[in-house]
């Protein structure tokens, strides 16, 4: 998955946060005398000078953290790790600051909100132990570093992360060398990895413990206007909605996959063999499509990238067709500043993170997304998806700096993946990529489903189990001894897949997943899937859709542009629920839209499945 990094996201996590204010004294919570009670104007005092700092600081720490991912150097590790030190040693003081104003009487609504911000949006906490605010982020830096360099093979020769990522979902080549690659990443990614990642759950814990947590999977669940159990249950019964949908899908995969390799590679029953999936980690099967393409209807006509290559179009023209989205809604377009910073194409001449990202330097309007572009049809969804987050990061940076966020982060992933929903034929149409004449008939929609079940519902399972296994992790249910042994089982629990053949007992396949050395949370891309869908019904009744919604594209609707701003401009100032409302009319996310979009497939998916046997 892809990664948003606002400047408030970066403050609150191990990247960066506020330093205490040391120029000049300021009305902080820490300026008062050890006996003094605090009281609610002394909060108000300390949040101003809270924000203000923040503010101060992030545009400084962005950019350098700009510099590390964009130019990986032993010197550009050393400033995101220093600066990076500062900001998570300030970000513990000001949560350690707010915590103690919570149970002062007569604190506003507003300040309030912003405490509780301040002291659950920390990523990876440190103690404030001498030295431990930069241990942690020496650590955490390596560890992001280690993955950037990280290579693969094929045919033996070396391969660079983002070149084996595109060579897994070549269907020309062969198990072996799926295997191959599939293998070769985990050893040579996640396997070094191990040791540091278990002291840096360490430290984090150290410093989630003093912030009054339990543990920092803990503090992580608490930051969804709801208690860490009731979130936890949240995500499974959103889990259970959708479930049925995903095991019909795994059943139909398998057997296809069956027929395509026989017994010896993929059996018929039990998991599936997770290097087959067109995927490193299995997450997304799309780029298998045309192994379980339905009979007479799985052939569109068309692949996204076949039509941008014909027509010459470049990384530039890509990002720009994105834009166009966003300004058919009528919102204002990108900066001058994004088109002369951002990163579009992997340098030849240096090593960069190529992993999607999309950035707010300066919490105005210097807004920028970080890629390695292809002309493929996952780069130019992804395009969409990033740019979401910038313009959500547009829409409410004239909030108060704790609330330049989204609703939660699971809103902030949903509103450009539910942008990409609308990348319909009727769209490529509109936007002269495809010839009306060659948009796919109503016979081809179970294609047109399947095609994107294969990556919006193969996803849900790995979504979810990623921060299961993290939550293990920082409660020590799951010992650094067991990190692989549980990882494997949370896989084939939840997803139905396995390993293409025995793993060493170092293996510490979870790093070879970007976001576990990145650090970064994932619930809020299984909660992005759930409600992409929520907010793509809502868009279409909005525009009066009237067809199969799964057809549905509100390009051009300005109607539909002013209401899903106004959400958007609302930032983090008010709990979820009240973003979600104001959007989509409902109060609780819910897995039915998503059930609904694809209710003929899984009709269909039912019928194939018929006789076959199901689960593993």
């Amino acid at each position: 998955m892809k990664v948003m990094i606002s400047t408030l996201s970066l403050a609150l996590s191990l990247a960066v946060a506020g330093p205490a204010v040391a120029a000049e004294k300021k009305p902080t919570a820490s300026t008062t005398t050890a006996s003094a009670k605090p009281t609610a104007a002394d909060a108000d005092a300390f949040i101003a000078a809270a924000e203000k700092d923040l503010f101060d600081y992030t545009v400084e720490a962005s950019q350098v953290n700009w510099v590390n991912a964009t130019y990986i150097t032993e010197d550009t590790d050393a400033m995101a790790a220093r600066i990076n030190a500062v900001g998570t040693e300030k970000a513990v003081k000001y949560a350690l600051e707010a915590a103690r104003f919570s149970d002062v009487a007569g604190l506003s609504a507003d300040t309030r909100r912003k405490l509780d911000i301040l002291r659950t949006g920390l990523v990876l906490p440190a103690p404030t132990k001498p030295g431990a605010a930069t241990e942690l982020n020496q650590i955490a830096t390596s560890l992001q570093s280690q993955y950037g360099k990280g290579r693969g093979t094929l045919n033996g020769k070396e391969i660079s992360g983002s070149d084996i990522e595109a060579a897994m979902g070549d269907l020309n080549n062969t198990p072996a060398q799926f295997a191959e690659m599939w293998t070769s990443w985990h050893d040579n990614v996640g396997a070094p990895m191990k040791d540091d990642y278990a002291k840096l759950v360490g430290i984090a814990n150290e410093g989630a413990k003093e912030l009054g947590f339990a543990n920092t999977g803990a503090m992580w669940r608490s930051g969804y206007d709801m208690s860490p159990e009731e979130f936890a249950k949240t995500t499974e019964r959103l889990w259970q909605e959708v479930k049925p949908l995903y095991m019909a899908l795994h059943t139909y995969v398998r057997w296809k996959l069956n027929e395509k390799y026989g017994d010896a590679v993929q059996p018929k029953t039990g998991p599936i063999r997770a290097d087959l999936l067109g995927n490193m980690w299995a997450q997304e099967w799309g780029n298998i499509y045309p192994l379980v393409a339905p009979k007479g209807s799985g052939d569109l006509g068309y692949d996204v990238g076949d039509l941008l290559t014909a027509q010459g179009k470049t990384p530039i023209d890509m990002v720009k067709a994105g834009e166009n989205f966003y300004s058919s809604l009528g919102m204002t377009p990108l900066p001058e500043t994004f088109w002369k910073r951002s990163q579009f194409l992997k340098p030849a001449d240096r090593e960069v993170i190529c992993h999607a990202s999309a950035w707010d330097i300066d919490n105005k309007d210097d807004i920028r997304i970080k890629m390695c572009i292809k002309v493929n049809s996952d780069d130019f969804t992804t395009i969409h998806h990033e740019l979401g987050h910038n313009y959500y990061q547009r829409a409410y940076n004239k909030q108060p700096y704790l609330y330049l966020n989204g609703a939660n982060d699971g809103f902030h992933e949903a509103i450009g993946d539910f942008v990409a929903l609308s990348i319909t034929p009727q769209y490529l149409v509109d936007i002269g990529l495809l010839d009306k004449a060659k948009v796919p008939s109503a016979d081809k929609d179970t294609g047109l489903l399947l095609r994107q079940a294969m990556d919006k519902v193969a996803f849900l399972p790995f979504g979810l189990l990623v921060d299961r296994w993290r939550w293990g992790v920082f409660d020590g249910t799951i010992k650094p001894a067991d990190y692989n042994k549980a990882w494997t089982q949370l896989r084939t629990q939840y997803q139905g897949i396995v390993p293409p053949g025995e793993r060493p007992a170092n293996a510490f396949d979870a790093g070879a997943k970007f976001h576990i050395p990145g650090n970064t949370p994932y619930t809020r891309y299984f909660l992005a899937r759930v409600l992409q869908f929520q907010f793509y019904e809502a868009a279409c009744k909005q525009a009066g859709w009237k067809g199969p919604l799964h057809r549905c594209s509100f390009y051009g609707d300005k109607s539909v542009g002013a209401k899903l701003n106004a959400m958007l401009e609302m930032g983090a100032s008010k709990p979820w629920p009240d973003a979600l409302e104001a959007f989509t009319g409902s109060r609780e996310m819910s897995g039915k839209a998503m059930a609904d979009y694809f209710a003929p497939l899984k009709t269909w998916l039912d019928e194939q499945n018929k006789g076959k046997p199901q689960g593993w």
